[in-house]
């Protein structure tokens, strides 16, 4: 089997979540810096053995491009080429910040630590792989 790797974009920083074994429960992994991206992935796909990947598409409200869209996509390609063997998936993450600070808020984290940009990108991920396991597209996987 394998466990699926979210991904949440930005140009400085990407957070991550996983799933369990099971595909089951999304989790946050960690945050990490951008350039650091494919080769945190290749090393993480070795170790635990990975049954997909979901990026997050940044669009508008608008359902417009933003000035992340073009970099996402060709991180998309990049994977796609250099893990042939996993399935990459996209998904709208067009509310996944927001929802992230709801979340920290909700779960009781103090101001400080919802300004964290780091905790909001790891839980922008946990959110855009829970999103994807209630899809349809997991059906895919």
């Amino acid at each position: 089997m394998g466990r699926i790797l979210a991904i949440d974009y930005g140009n400085k920083r990407v957070g991550l979540a996983v799933t369990d074994p099971l595909c089951m429960i999304a989790s946050p992994l960690e945050t990490i810096h951008s350039k650091d991206l494919l080769t945190y992935v290749k090393a993480y796909h070795l170790r635990e053995p990975l049954r997909a990947v979901v990026v997050g598409m940044p669009r508008t409200l608008l359902n417009e491009p933003t000035d992340v869209t073009s970099a996402v996509v060709g991180l998309l390609r990049t994977l796609r080429r250099e893990l042939p063997e996993l399935p990459v998936h996209e998904l709208d993450e067009r509310f996944t910040s927001r929802m992230a600070h709801a979340t920290m808020l909700a779960g009781g984290l103090g101001q400080k630590a919802r300004r964290d940009k780091a905790t909001v990108d790891r839980i922008s991920a946990t959110i855009i792989l829970q999103s994807f396991l209630e899809s349809p597209l997991m059906r895919e996987v």
